[in-house]
């Protein structure tokens, strides 16, 4: 097989959804490799995780990542080119031009719901956001996303014939190995003696705390538990001040992984209302521990959860009609089938395969 260099920018962030896919599939991806595979991944001496993996073999930049743009668009393109490989990028950006290689385009976010970007910020968010997509769009060999709703939108949106893209969603097999942490709850009195709701993700606009602010203040019996930080660089929602003020809210800010797992055993349901997701990873977390699901009827989620989830409207004027008690009597399928079909094995599985046959074209090109 050629050569491919894995943008390594998401091993310096936090583990979030693109960069938690990214981590998992390269780890599962090196379980599958031989000697005879040529995988590196450009590692920034300034990472926060440093791969230790049997077959990806670490190339450290010479500078550190101090610029997501300069390193996305130019470092990765650079190294590659040195080393003659094909790039391969996880998370939405990639290098410019032909040098954009196999990239990663989870959803067009930026694209489908302007209305969310606002202020200056926002705007030059967006603007960035937009390049990225246009020149994937029009220059990755192979396009990669994680549901048919993102596939179906990016085809509508930049004209991108069907056969260049692969669908290949994300996982919950992690969790499998996270140790539950009750520690949450001895910081959080209220949520050990009352029957709660949870909701995780970072505090963005689309995750919809707009629903969660319209239910609990028309639900005062409701309590919900809140966790996530602000993401950086803006689209921070204006009902995170409106959530502060309810008595039936209690906002955990950020949580580890073991502290999300105590919550999503113990809560009544987790609720996702984000209206707009290319996949929606903690429902699956959720499922895996055996928490019924309530997610909005938007975008990807009704794809991936089909009849193992409940539904709302993710219009935040329908939430004070809502009711999730008498939602959650009414019964759903048995969550097996979800869980079986969405994992980190099964995608680096068909990541390999799609990595092997494009880099084939290549040669016979």
């Amino acid at each position: 097989m050629a050569s491919i260099l894995i943008n390594g920018n998401f091993l310096c962030r936090a583990l979030t959804g693109i960069e938690r896919f990214a981590w998992e599939a390269c780890r599962q991806l090196d379980a599958l490799l031989t000697d005879a595979d040529d995988v590196r991944i450009l590692v920034p001496v300034n990472a926060q995780r440093f791969p230790d993996w049997t077959h990806i073999k670490p190339v450290l930049s010479a500078k550190p990542l101090t610029s997501f743009p300069r390193w996305d668009m130019c470092t990765v393109a650079r190294y590659a080119k040195r080393l003659g490989a094909t790039a391969l990028s996880f998370s939405n950006t990639a290098p410019l031009g032909k040098a954009c290689g196999i990239a990663f385009l989870h959803d067009i976010y930026a694209r489908d719901v302007p209305a969310d970007f606002v202020s200056p910020k926002e705007k030059l968010i967006r603007a960035y956001s937009l390049l990225h997509y246009r020149n994937i769009a029009k220059n990755a060999r192979r396009i990669v996303t994680v549901s048919r709703f993102s596939s179906s939108r990016i085809q509508e949106a930049y004209r991108v014939d069907e056969s260049r893209i692969a669908v290949i969603g994300n996982g919950w097999d992690h969790f499998k190995d996270v140790a539950s942490d009750s520690g949450i709850f001895a910081r959080f009195p209220a949520l050990a003696a009352t029957p709660f709701y949870f909701t995780l993700g970072s505090l963005s606009k689309r995750k919809n705390l707009a629903w969660i602010a319209a239910y609990a203040s028309s639900h005062p019996d409701a309590h919900f538990a809140v966790s996530g930080k602000a993401i950086s660089g803006g689209l921070v929602p204006d009902e995170l001040g409106s959530l502060k003020e309810l008595p039936n809210v209690t906002l955990v800010g950020y949580v580890t992984d073991g502290e999300v797992k105590a919550l999503m055993e113990k809560c009544k349901a987790f609720v996702f209302p984000s209206y707009y997701e290319g996949f929606g990873i903690p429902p699956l977390e959720a499922l895996s521990v055996g928490a019924p699901v309530i997610v909005a009827k938007s975008a990807s989620l009704p794809e991936i959860y089909g009849d193992a989830a409940h539904y709302i409207d993710a219009d935040a004027a329908t939430a004070p009609a809502a009711d999730l008690d008498a939602l959650l009597s009414e019964p759903v399928a048995d969550a097996g089938r979800v869980l079986q079909q969405y994992t980190y094995a099964r995608a680096a599985g068909e990541l390999y395969a799609l990595i092997k046959e494009t880099l084939t074209q290549g040669e016979h090109a």
